[in-house]
């Protein structure tokens, strides 16, 4: 696997560092609490860390809202703090990919505040407005936390384009020293020994000319003209070539509504190295979208996934994941929390480091975290769901509150930003003090600690199924078939490569299920499963337990029924 540039091979786990560890009793997480914490990154074998944001910030949007790209928060530490946990990473061959938020600032960064009292200013033109009535925005494109994406801003006598909240302010782009500024702030963090960036919806950067209306009956309106724009690879081809041409880093784009033809373009050769597709972790959107809980059903994410697997050619590669700090937690979304706790977060975890791609871990998810509760508004933090919570009860959509508590407690991103959870003591051993979030309430049978101490655990199996992804090939790069398409409980594909093929056999659901697998000879070995406890199987003949998952080396074969593995 050495051909490989190291991001193929890597498994990389996302730290939220605000609900990571708290080192000094204020209730957030910071980054000497992540230093004390290395040693647990270490025994887990993840090759790299993706940093949510340590930038200087409001908090607006904890860290996505940046008012000082060159500068750590100081809820967080110091300069000399960030130092130390690079050094601490390195030291144990972990890699750090930073976030690079380029789509929008604080509203509380120097650039905007010069640019809302100075317009014809040297950062006058750094940010999307528009002049116009104050009762009437530029165009009816909304922002993606609910509400108009344009504010009027009463200093300038203008609206500025926000397509997130009211705190961020889009860059204009389309303006080349803006584009230097951020190329700027990239190459400085990467001279200090940043080993990549993941860009923060970074298919957003280009705007339409004229910024014309977008379809009223769309899910995101306007987005026809903001996703994937008309100047999205010049930018991201000169941002490759400004920063990352010629170095051994990796780029990650988030790409709201990407789909496989476009993913296509942007990597390989396009400019960037990986992306995050959308599609498999949008599933049990509604009618109403993500506010509103649909039904999933298991053919249907082995045919997304199976379609992106199959899209991947030899240049081009992709990420796996089911978690990160806006989605919910995977165990309670896609498998079941409660009595098969174990079982289905580790049948998830067998999926996301045996398919092909690069794996994204999220803090907590290596111990099987689940979701939390939320008995009020009050409760929440994010301001993604406070805001449309707010707009569906202001329109009429539900009642009050308690009419979609259900939905919050499934889909907020607070469910992924509760502290994780270290042990069995008072805030799971996340901090001394009060927790800027509530610990879920489960931490004293879900916990670090404990996971250690058992076996079976979720962590346990971790450990192992990412030393396994290390030492066998054909699970990193080999070919891809899947089986059983349309079964309801059956997830089953095969790798094959380097003369060497694993058969991944997943029951995924809460009934037994039995399967034929084929005549299993003497050359075929159980490389890894869930259980313990799995009798041998000579003939083929393999009952599963419910979530059960099973790694079974093979000889390589030819070509069979269109159903064998």
């Amino acid at each position: 696997m050495s051909e490989l540039p190291w991001w193929k091979n890597a498994v990389v786990y996302q730290i939220y560092p605000r609900s990571f560890n708290d080192s000094d009793g204020d209730g957030v997480g910071d980054i000497p609490g992540i230093i004390e914490r290395l040693d647990h990154l270490d025994d887990l074998g993840i090759d790299a860390v993706w940093l949510s944001p340590v930038y200087e910030s409001p908090q607006h949007d904890n860290g996505y809202d940046v008012s000082d790209y060159r500068a750590i928060h100081s809820g967080f530490g110091t300069t000399a703090d960030w130092e130390r946990l690079l050094e601490g990473l390195h030291d144990r061959d972990i890699r750090l990919v930073m976030d690079m938020v380029a789509n929008h600032t604080s509203s509380e960064h120097e650039w905007f505040r010069q640019s809302r009292s100075t317009p014809e200013g040297e950062h006058g033109d750094y940010y999307v407005w528009r002049e116009g009535d104050p009762e009437a925005p530029p165009n009816n494109w909304e922002s993606a936390f609910g509400g108009s994406a344009w504010e009027y801003d009463d200093e300038r006598g203008a609206w500025y384009l926000h397509l997130f909240d009211t705190n961020q302010p889009d860059l204009n782009w389309r303006n080349p020293r803006v584009r230097e500024e951020i190329y700027d702030v990239m190459n400085w963090w990467l001279e200090k020994g940043v080993d990549g960036y993941r860009l923060d919806v970074v298919n957003l950067l280009s705007k339409a000319e004229g910024l014309p209306d977008g379809d009223p009956s769309g899910e995101w309106v306007g987005s026809e003209h903001f996703v994937d724009g008309p100047r999205i690879f010049e930018y991201l081809g000169e941002m490759h070539d400004e920063v990352f041409a010629g170095t051994d880093t990796v780029s990650v784009g988030e790409m709201p509504q990407l789909d496989l033809e476009t993913a296509s373009e942007y990597t390989g050769d396009g400019p960037l190295d990986l992306v995050f597709p959308f599609e498999h972790v949008e599933l049990d959107f509604g009618d109403r979208g993500r506010w509103d809980i649909g039904e999933w059903r298991l053919p249907e994410l082995k045919s997304i996934l199976d379609r992106w697997q199959r899209g991947l050619d030899e240049e081009w590669w992709t990420t796996l994941f089911f978690e990160n700090h806006d989605q919910p937690r995977s165990v309670s979304r896609f498998g079941d929390d409660e009595r098969y706790r174990y079982e289905s977060a580790t049948a998830l975890a067998t999926i996301i480091l045996t398919l092909r791609g690069t794996p994204f871990v999220y803090q907590g998810q290596e111990i099987g975290m689940t979701n939390s509760t939320f008995a009020s508004l009050d409760d929440v933090a994010d301001v993604d769901s406070v805001r449309n919570v707010r707009e569906l009860i202001d329109g009429g959509v539900v009642k009050d509150y308690d009419a979609i508590r259900h939905v919050v407690e499934y889909r907020s991103r607070d469910n992924a930003r509760t502290p994780v959870q270290w042990d069995d003591s008072p805030n799971a051993g996340f901090t001394d003090g009060d927790p800027w979030l509530p610990v879920n309430d489960d931490y004293p049978e879900v916990n670090v600690a404990r996971e250690r101490s058992e076996s079976p655990s979720v962590l346990a199996y971790y450990r192992r199924l990412i030393e396994l992804r290390a030492s066998t090939p054909p699970l990193v790069s080999g070919r891809y078939n899947l089986h059983y398409p349309d079964d309801e409980q059956l997830f089953v594909y095969t790798r094959t490569g380097d003369n060497r093929r694993v058969v991944v056999v997943i029951n995924f659901s809460a009934d037994d299920r039995a399967i034929d697998l084929g005549p299993l000879d003497g050359s075929a070995s159980l490389l890894l499963g869930n259980h313990e406890d799995v009798p041998e199987s000579p003939d083929g003949a393999v009952d599963l337990r419910p979530y059960e998952a099973r790694l079974y080396e093979t000889e390589p074969r030819g070509s069979g029924p269109s159903e064998s593995p």
